[in-house]
């Protein structure tokens, strides 16, 4: 666990070029025959470092309270995805095999060996997703759809805006999770069928329980106040 807690520290501190087998056993304060010992390798460390950032992706979707608003809790979800990777960007990268070490498949070997099988902490995590799209279906607050798809379209489009946003994307937007973020799940979930005022509703009742990074959640409610004055 040392060494896989040193690696997120350089990942945090230096990016994926920085992750080398010296710099991360001098970091851990281990021999650098540690990693060979225990992992077998670099890519092996850094499989257990993607599996580590998932399992705190799970972490956080488990935070998040499952409320009779299966709409307002997906919202909830994906601000809280959100929130993993801006908390450390290149282990969202290297989670998504978005990094220079990156070899992300869905059993995590390479592409051209890729079976239908998840990594198990990425399952838990979907599941929450379908999980919730399950409920919205249910509750015939969209169109009868398979959950799974449902689930794969909001994946994608929470995972996109992600992307561009630690990209550098939307510095000038004052608060992007609510102008861009939650905007963009509401408009899937419309498309499908919901009723655009219960859909508001629900994005308003999430983001006055939220506060983004640099703003109390008075700034927030305040700032959309005025956009809607205007």
């Amino acid at each position: 666990m040392r060494l896989i807690e040193a690696t997120i520290r350089l990942l945090a501190k230096n990016g994926p070029g920085e992750v080398k087998a010296r710099s991360v056993t001098s970091e851990a304060g281990v021999s650098t025959m540690g990693v060979y010992t225990h992992f077998g390798g670099v890519p092996e460390l850094l499989r257990a470092v993607a599996d580590e950032g998932l399992q705190r992706l799970v972490a956080a979707f488990e935070q998040v309270p499952i409320t009779d608003d299966p709409f307002a809790d997906l919202c909830a979800l994906s601000l809280a995805c959100r929130g993993v990777a801006r908390s450390n960007p290149h282990l969202y990268d290297l989670m998504f095999g978005l990094s220079i070490h990156g070899r992300y498949g869905p059993s995590w070997g390479p592409a051209s060996q890729a079976s239908s099988e998840h990594s198990p902490a990425f399952k838990v995590a979907y599941t929450h997703l379908v999980s919730a799209c399950t409920r919205m279906v249910d509750a015939k607050c969209v169109r009868k759809t398979e959950p799974s798809l449902i689930a794969m379209q909001l994946w994608s489009a929470v995972h996109g805006f992600v992307m561009l946003e630690l990209a550098g994307h939307f510095s000038e937007v004052a608060d992007p999770p609510s102008e861009i973020l939650v905007p963009l799940c509401s408009n899937v979930v419309i498309g499908l069928g919901a009723v655009r005022e219960k859909v508001e509703a629900s994005t308003a009742a999430v983001l006055t329980n939220w506060a983004g990074p640099s703003k109390t959640k008075a700034e927030v409610l305040s700032a959309r106040k005025s956009r809607k004055r205007k």
